[in-house]
């Protein structure tokens, strides 16, 4: 059985970027990674293994070994159990790494960040 923590409302935001965020809950003294439409709510130790495992992935072993794969992202993030991975590619990879640093760095969004449908009147 999983166990169910309270969405907190008094998070603390730490870090963002464009497709992510990180927070700390005071109340429930829990991390909260939000990356695209994935949530890992992560206790400090977690979050430090977490960081540590990114940082230790072979970017061009995974994109070589699945070169011939349908899919755009081809490097797995295993996420506790054997049959659950998730896909990145080498960007969001690379963002998620950004976002866990323990500095906030906020940038200044460049052209190709903004997804945006211009429609004139």
């Amino acid at each position: 059985m999983f166990e169910r923590r309270a969405m907190c409302p008094n998070h603390q935001l730490l870090n963002q970027s464009k497709n992510g965020t990180l927070s700390f809950c005071c109340q429930n003294k829990f991390f909260r990674l939000v990356f695209n439409n994935l949530c890992f709510e992560l206790y400090e130790w977690e979050l430090q293994k977490f960081k540590k495992y990114l940082h230790e992935i072979d970017v061009p072993y995974w994109e070589k070994r699945l070169a011939v794969s349908i899919n755009s992202r081809r490097i797995p993030i295993t996420i506790g159990c054997k049959h659950v991975m998730v896909l990145v590619n080498r960007h969001e990879l690379f963002e998620l790494q950004q976002l866990l640093e323990n500095e906030q760095k906020m940038k200044w969004l460049g052209l190709k960040d903004i997804d945006y449908n211009f429609i004139e009147n």
